[in-house]
């Protein structure tokens, strides 16, 4: 009982009125009755509450607890609501409040900071008003708006107003109703603003009250798909993928908790804690039962589960959606909805149309696109902060001399409930994340901070100022070949060009591009060739029984040549390929640096490509 009015406090002590809450379920909900043993007819021994003259009876010991428990909550220390708290910190003159509250608790210092106290303040009809026209005109920098202050009010950084400062929007509180949440953010993310604000959901430290915040994501996302055709304007971006828990990645991240709970691999919570904290039944006759509890019961029923079995319920669940995540991002499968393309320049190179409707007319149009994006390498400064915690590691590669920097990162859970513990290298161009047990594998090693500073500068200085790639989409009529088109991904892009052509459309891969072209022949230059390989949803098989395709080795992306023969090795390598023994066995690759494009043409003008195919999601 103790453990469970500790934990009740510390979800609802927010404000000073909570503590009268707690302290009205112990004072008429505390269990005071007396209970008295007895032996039944057939001889079990059991127990009964006493009465006398038909009155309960009440046990000193329980009432003594129980006055014990009242008196430590109420001897605690109220805890101000967030307003007040907010107010109090920085003060009624650098605040700007617009709420509904007529009166409100303000502190009031003299001349000696320690005789500060609190006084009831009343606040005017017209006081949001002036609230409101102090922080535009920049006489106050915070602004707390209420629902009583979203409806009808502008906080955006107006062109004409003094104030044009980035707002910072802090989402406290989110509540249930995303017609509600929209209409708070609507109010500093509006039209003929010097700059957008950027938005900041709150959560604390109990698990359960990201419930709240994904019934929000789900519902920004529904909404947006509604209005406007796309998830991603509902929601304004402010949300992570992992924020919305009722995505199908959390159902089989759920499911997958289930399974994990059953066998005992989750640590602290065995199934009988956890059918009895939750009341969800995981077993019947048969073992595991086929309809487990839907994922909106799972996440109702944490809310009623103590601070501690939060943790670790919610820790293990999401650590199996942060992996489902990772991976489909890394696979590209993971589906964002309507995506839009940003780069310094996109030029239509080329347009053929594949497709050309026989009733209507309509076309659909395969485009190349070039794209031009500005690089921007992390530099050596921002390097080095990440030194600031004890865990990073400076390294370099034996091999390429090549820096990273090592820093800690999220770990996740596996499939068979074994946590996966990871680092991340941050390189100049691109960071990743890794298995920690990986790393003995690899080259990396510990460098000096001289060491690493001469190799990053290095390759920072390779790094060119541009990077051109080239895209290619299908735009125009689209659901008459859909099916034609790769089902890996259905993700749809739009861009807008140098000339101010907006497109929309299927981002599809240089394989699927040769193959759909008209003339039906499969053809790729060496440097489109590179780019799919990269890209690793292209697969090239070349003369003699040769195939490239993109492998991971060692944590890092390669491409490999395989069919070769010993025969061949030499003239391969010769052509600038180099190889190298993994478990025994002699493999070869291409290079993919900047030399990566002149090997893979020797090669292609000694072994033409034969077909070009498309490769599964990984």
């Amino acid at each position: 009982m103790k453990k469970q009015i500790r934990d009740l406090t510390r979800r609802a002590l927010h404000n000073a009125d909570a503590a009268y809450y707690v302290l009205d379920y112990l004072a008429h909900s505390f269990p005071v009755q007396l209970y008295e043993p007895f032996t039944d007819s057939e001889g079990n021994l059991s127990s009964r509450p006493v009465y006398r003259d038909g009155q309960p009876v009440e046990s000193r010991e329980a009432v003594a607890r129980r006055d014990e428990l009242i008196a430590r909550l109420a001897s605690l220390a109220p805890v101000p609501g967030a307003l007040d708290q907010i107010v109090q910190h920085f003060g009624a003159d650098i605040v700007a409040e617009v709420t509904g509250r007529s009166r409100r608790i303000v502190r009031k210092s003299g001349a000696d900071p320690r005789a500060a106290r609190l006084v009831v303040e009343n606040r005017a009809g017209s006081a949001n008003l002036a609230e409101t026209q102090a922080f535009m005109d920049d006489q106050k920098r915070i602004l707390v708006f209420s629902d009583a202050g979203g409806t009808g009010r502008s906080y955006h950084a107006e062109l004409s107003a003094r104030n044009t400062r980035l707002r910072i929007h802090y989402l406290l509180e989110a509540g249930w109703k995303a017609d509600t949440a929209i209409q708070g953010l609507g109010r500093t993310h509006r039209t003929n603003q010097a700059q957008p604000p950027l938005f900041r959901p709150i959560s604390t430290d109990v698990k359960a009250e990201k419930r709240f915040l994904s019934t929000i994501a789900r519902r920004l996302d529904t909404l947006g798909a509604i209005t406007r055709g796309q998830r991603q304007t509902g929601g304004q971006g402010l949300f992570r993928p992992e924020d919305n828990l009722e995505s199908h990645y959390a159902r089989d991240a759920l499911r997958q908790l289930y399974l994990l709970i059953v066998r005992g691999k989750v640590e602290g919570c065995s199934l009988e804690r956890f059918e009895g904290a939750t009341g969800l039944k995981l077993m019947d006759a048969n073992g595991i039962k086929d309809e487990l509890p839907p994922i909106t019961t799972f996440l109702n029923r944490l809310l009623a589960l103590t601070i501690e079995l939060q943790g670790v319920l919610f820790g293990a669940f999401e650590q199996l959606l942060a992996a489902r995540i990772e991976g489909a991002i890394v696979s590209g499968t993971y589906d964002a909805g309507l995506e839009t393309l940003r780069a310094e320049s996109f030029a239509v190179t080329d347009r053929q149309v594949i497709y050309t409707h026989p009733r209507t007319g309509a076309e659909t149009r395969l485009l190349t696109i070039t794209e031009r994006k500005r690089n921007r390498p992390v530099t050596l400064d921002a390097a080095l902060d990440n030194l600031r915690d004890p865990r990073s590691m400076l390294l370099i590669n034996e091999q390429s001399g090549r820096a990273a920097v090592q820093i800690p990162t999220t770990s996740v859970m596996l499939d068979d409930g074994e946590i996966e513990r990871r680092v991340r290298l941050i390189r100049p161009m691109e960071g990743q994340n890794m298995p920690l047990k990986a790393m003995g594998e690899t080259r990396w090693i510990e460098a000096d901070r001289d060491a690493f500073a001469a190799a990053w500068t290095a390759e920072i200085a390779e790094v060119p100022e541009f990077a051109d790639a080239v895209l290619h989409m299908v735009t125009g009529l689209l659901l008459p070949i859909w099916r034609r088109l790769p089902n890996e991904s259905t993700r749809v892009y739009r861009l807008q060009t140098d000339e101010g052509e907006r497109i929309i459309g299927r981002r599809v891969s240089p394989a699927w591009a040769a193959n759909a072209s008209v003339t039906g022949v499969a053809s790729l230059s060496p440097e489109h060739a590179f780019a799919a390989l990269l890209d690793g949803r292209t697969i090239l098989d070349l003369a003699e029984g040769l195939q490239l395709r993109r492998s991971r080795v060692m944590g890092a992306w390669r491409i490999e040549l395989s069919g070769f023969t010993d025969t061949m090795r030499e003239r391969l390598t010769a052509y600038g390929l180099f190889h190298e023994i993994i478990s025994w066995k002699l493999r070869m690759f291409v290079p993919t640096d900047a030399n990566g494009v002149t090997v893979l043409e020797r090669v292609l003008d000694r072994f033409p490509i034969e077909r070009v195919s498309e490769r599964e999601a990984a």
